[in-house]
This record gives C-alpha cells, structure tokens and sequence, in this order.
C-alpha cells in the first residue's frame, strides 16, 4: 500500500498568497483541494492526491489571478 500512496501523492501545486485575492474560483473547480477559511483566504492541500489533477488543472485555468501553479 505504500508504494501507491507515493505514487498517488506525486502533484505538487503552490498558490501565491501575495497574488490570490480570495476569488475562490479554485473552490468551486477542486473544492477538495482549495477551501476558504472565514477570512476569505484560500486554503489548499499542497500535495493532493493524483486523482484531483483535473480538477486542479480546471483551478488553475479558472483562476482570475493566475496565482494557482502546479510544480509536479
């Protein structure tokens, strides 16, 4: 099982906090992996596992501010 579990956690996203603005255009595209917290900033999980990666991916284009990257 170890194995797989590394295998499935090889994305790697990053969203520049200097640049969101709380738009949670993310939020509505993966929202298991972008939620917002009450003060409207954007949390993510900065290794979700593989099978978020179109819907990652759909963020990423999604975002106004192009703050969303994926690394891996």
């Amino acid at each position: 099982a170890i194995p797989n579990t590394e295998r499935n956690q090889t994305m790697k996203i990053r969203v520049d906090m200097e640049v969101c603005d709380g738009h949670a255009q993310c939020v509505f595209a993966a929202p298991n992996v972008f939620q917002l917290d009450g003060k409207g900033k954007v949390n993510y999980v900065a290794e979700p596992d593989e099978s978020e990666r179109e819907r990652v991916i759909e963020a990423v284009e999604a975002c106004p501010l192009l703050a969303i990257e994926i690394l891996q």
